[in-house]
């Protein structure tokens, strides 16, 4: 893979990094304001809280695919 391409695929991990992380704050958003209304049914908060863990695994995912651990 030739250097230009390369960095074509980083920045478009980032753009999806970027998404990612977009999205689990709004679930944390949402969760805060269920727990603040206090009207959340548990098994909701408990798909919104799953779904929230999820894209923390693919943000930590994508982060190492763009800046690998490198043992020096």
């Amino acid at each position: 893979m030739n250097t230009t391409a390369k960095m074509e695929q980083t920045e478009v991990l980032r753009v999806k990094l970027e998404v990612l992380r977009h999205e689990h704050r709004d679930l944390d958003e949402a969760i805060a304001a269920l727990h603040e209304r206090g009207a959340a049914d548990m098994l909701t908060l408990k798909r919104l809280k799953k779904q929230k863990l999820f894209l923390k695994d693919q943000i930590t995912q994508l982060e190492d695919r763009i800046l690998p651990d490198i043992i020096a």
